[in-house]
């Protein structure tokens, strides 16, 4: 990823640099360099024009020195020369080419442009019938600056950009390493803690999400380690009653069944009480992951739970849903929730109020019953595995509805209800 994440970078770095360097150096560069080279090819074709038509030694010596000193171009007349090459020795840049185009262009007479003997001045000279004459100008009036300093500051500061940009992508990539590194210890099973979240917001949720999900995972893990502690516990006393019945039972001679009859009534009751428990612990290990997540409108889905807790012996004071209220969720997991809920209520309790409405978060739907509730500091305990209150039961009921909540992402409360009972309120999200 961090070379990916680098190359995201240059790539559009360099393409922006190479565009940059082009429209300078093939427009603005070019452009200004013929305006420099036109302007000092005039003049020295109107020094050379004025110079032919002055005939006197002191009159053309005058025009010299003004050119030297408005024009700043020293003009050296020798008489009897002849040029040894033509054209120009070019450097780089455009201005060398300019120059002697503009020249070629204006002058009749054969020249020669010189760019290296001096790298203030450039001579130009130009052949005449009795001479050369030599034109020095002044580099300056011809070059707008070095190109390469151009090409190095660009260079320079994409340089520094990109150093800067690597060194925040080696922070991000480190979280996410950080992350991965996490994740492939904890699937070795290696309990390496929850990982401090930073780096950017996205990679930040991926930590809070991995954290979430490991205390989930430990948390599923403890609660099946402790089914299989309790299975061992609450089978125990059903399979020593039933020991001791048979040990009792006549092993030879005739056996009256009248009299082994409440012997047998009372294996029977712990074989039921122990295939209760059975169906109980293997409900709660078997989980609910299977089931494939609906859109179900809340109202009518409301209104099947409560028919049929009706017919198991719930008694409801009453029932409010909001109209319109559609939820993306496992509909039997859920009804199961509801149904330990309600059960409990009746066991516990007495007539019950459901009620459920929209919040931004998501669902809210809430039960209150008129029982005894359950007192504040016991709430936490009765979620529990095996914490059974005394209306009877495995003690899973609370349990395992809070899984399922939590499995659809959402959570559950228990408070006081109005009428002095219990309120449990289910938060599922959208």
């Amino acid at each position: 990823m961090l070379g990916r994440s680098l190359l995201i970078v240059l790539i559009p770095l360099l393409v922006t640099q190479v565009i940059s360097q082009g429209l300078f150096y093939g427009n603005f560069l070019g452009v200004a360099s013929r305006r420099l080279s036109d302007s000092v090819a005039s003049e020295i074709v109107l020094s050379l024009k004025t110079l032919e038509r002055l005939h006197s030694q002191s009159d053309k010596q005058w025009f010299v020195n003004q050119a030297q000193d408005q024009l700043h171009l020293i003009e050296i007349w020798k008489p009897g020369f002849q040029l040894t090459r033509v054209g120009t020795n070019h450097v780089m840049g455009p201005m060398d080419e300019n120059l002697a185009h503009a020249l070629e262009s204006s002058v009749d007479h054969p020249l020669f442009i010189d760019w290296h003997t001096d790298r203030h001045t450039v001579f130009v000279f130009i052949q005449l019938s009795d001479g050369i004459l030599e034109v020095q100008v002044p580099r300056k009036r011809l070059d707008m600056g070095q190109l390469w300093l151009f090409v190095s500051w660009t260079a320079g500061s994409s340089f520094l950009l990109f150093l800067l940009a690597s060194l925040f992508l080696r922070n991000q990539v480190r979280a996410i390493r950080r992350l991965a590194y996490a994740a492939e210890q904890f699937g070795l099973g290696r309990d390496v803690g929850p990982i401090r979240p930073y780096g950017a917001q996205e990679v930040r949720k991926a930590a809070v999400a991995f954290n979430r999900m490991q205390d989930r995972i430990y948390r599923f893990i403890s609660q099946r380690t402790g089914v299989l502690a309790g299975v061992s516990h609450d089978l125990r006393t059903p399979l020593t009653r039933i020991r001791l019945s048979l040990a009792m039972l006549p092993r030879s001679g005739q056996v009256d069944a009248a009299q082994v009859a409440p012997d047998i009534d009372d294996m029977i009751g712990d074989v039921d009480e122990m295939e209760h428990m059975i169906d109980s612990y293997l409900s709660f290990a078997r989980g609910e992951g299977a089931e494939t997540p609906q859109r179900t409108e809340l109202r009518p889905y409301l209104e099947d739970v409560v028919a049929a807790a009706r017919r198991a012996g719930t008694h409801f004071q009453g029932l409010e849903v909001e109209e319109g209220v559609f939820l993306v969720i496992r509909p039997d997991s859920i009804r199961r929730a509801l149904m330990n809920l309600l059960d409990n209520a009746r066991r516990h309790g007495g007539a019950v109020t459901l009620t459920a409405y929209a919040t931004p978060a998501g669902a809210c739907i809430v039960t209150d019953d008129d029982g005894e509730g359950i007192n504040p500091e016991l709430r936490d305990t009765v979620f529990r595995a095996f914490e059974s209150g005394k209306g009877g039961g495995t003690g899973l009921g609370l349990t395992i509805s809070r899984d399922i909540i939590r499995a659809h992402g959402g959570d559950m409360e228990l408070d006081t209800a109005p009428g002095g009972g219990l309120r449990v309120s289910i938060l599922l999200p959208w």
